[in-house]
């Protein structure tokens, strides 16, 4: 996962910062993606743990394994979480107009 995360979501998270900065419109698909790879590889690092019986780490432990295990890693879901529903508003909302426009004839506009 980690060559995944350096070779592809390294140069496509740069991508999507420079689409945002240069208000691109391919922005949003670009957080989606990114977004989504994020929320994978980090429920992959979970189950595997899981799957390993956290062979790796002192379960229980309130430092090791409560604050940097489960909530520094927690917020690798979270954020990335936010992010995509934050997508899919604005994808839902480009739709929703281009959907409309393409409805109405040309120079007419239903608001009006």
């Amino acid at each position: 996962m980690e060559t995944v995360t350096a070779w592809t979501w390294g140069p496509l998270s740069l991508w999507t910062v420079m689409a945002f900065l240069q208000h691109r419109p391919e922005r949003f698909v670009l957080q989606l993606m990114v977004s989504l790879g994020q929320l994978y590889g980090d429920v992959l690092y979970f189950y595997t743990a899981y799957r390993e019986g956290f062979s790796h780490s002192w379960v229980g432990h309130p430092l090791y394994f409560w604050f940097y295990f489960v909530f520094l890693n927690s917020l690798w879901i979270v954020i990335p979480g936010l992010l995509l529903l934050d997508a899919c508003t604005h994808l839902s909302r480009a739709q929703r107009l281009a959907d409309r426009a393409a409805s109405c004839p040309a120079g007419k506009d239903k608001a009006t």
